[in-house]
């Protein structure tokens, strides 16, 4: 990828006056790249592993029920083909098994490193993603746990984002489910919560950086859309996921744990202590594996 370029300049400076708290947009060059033509999609589609494909039906509510959500019973490489006309939402989740993608999310990471590395640290869990849209149809209102950059590849969506961290959109406990396990990603959506919120439009060359669990949901233009998502966890993402799941563990003892931000002090003694407590978990295992492998022996 000699002489390739993700980010626009001007892209990059918008990205790095925000990272990591707060969303902004962000211009990319990937619009035209021959990764992203659909019959390209389609045969990574279907080269992917089942576990890496979702779908279903795009007609959704803002505020949709995940029991009520249908499926379209169809191939995923016929799902790509027809996405102009077939009703469907689709994700193609860590393209980057494939090599070529894989090339592609480091090209990209690589370029805004200078930014991540100094406010966040080292890269964790770099994953790539690709989303399928037809005409009209919405992503209800959800959060994700990673750094995430949506570029727009074609067709054209409205992403609405709301603060990150925000207890009054996302109350404490359902971050602290979030991180559990106990919750799915679709969220209950309040119309009140649209005073706080901001509207990035996006077409073909044009993306948004969205924080780490930042609420937001998606609506579709009139064409066809398609989407690649740039994740990325880091020690930040990871003690903020640490910190609630000590806080859960609390709760479940009766214990009334603070609100995150207000002690950092607390907050970052009790992501140390997860992190030692998980870390001597884990060599404890490595011991008796040991053990056990000798005692076989």
């Amino acid at each position: 990828m000699t002489g390739f370029t993700c980010f626009a300049p001007d892209g990059l400076r918008e990205f790095a006056a925000a990272y990591p708290g707060d969303a902004a947009p962000v211009r990319h060059q990937l619009h035209d790249h021959a990764l992203f033509q659909l019959e390209a999609l389609a045969a990574l589609a279907e080269r992917l592993p089942a576990s890496h494909v979702e779908q279903n039906l795009g007609n959704l509510a803002v505020d949709q029920r995940p029991d009520a959500i249908q499926r379209a019973a169809m191939s995923p490489g016929e799902i790509v083909r027809t996405i102009a006309d077939n009703g469907c939402w689709m994700v193609l989740k860590k393209v980057d098994v494939d090599p070529a993608y894989a090339a592609l999310i480091d090209a990209c990471l690589a370029e805004i490193a200078p930014a991540v590395t100094p406010a966040t640290g080292a890269y964790k869990r770099r994953e790539a993603f690709i989303f399928l849209s037809a005409p009209n149809s919405v992503t209800p209102f959800h959060m994700d746990p990673e750094h995430n950059i949506l570029l727009q590849i074609a067709g054209s969506k409205t992403m609405r984002t709301y603060p990150a961290g925000d207890l009054s959109i996302v109350p404490q406990e359902v971050h602290e489910a979030f991180h559990r396990g106990g919750v799915h990603r679709n969220m209950r959506h309040d119309p009140a919560f649209d005073a706080k919120a901001r509207d990035f439009v996006m077409g073909p060359g044009e993306a948004v950086y969205v924080p780490v669990k930042a609420p937001h949901w998606v609506q579709n233009g009139p064409v066809p859309s398609i989407s690649f998502s740039i994740t990325w966890r880091s020690r930040m993402s990871d003690g903020e996921a640490r910190l609630h799941r000590v806080n859960q563990r609390m709760r479940g003892l009766g214990l009334q744990p603070g609100v995150p931000g207000a002690s950092p002090g607390v907050d970052a003694a009790k992501v140390a202590g997860h992190r030692a407590f998980k870390g001597a978990v884990a060599a404890a295992r490595r011991v008796v594996g040991r053990e056990r492998d000798r005692a076989a022996y």
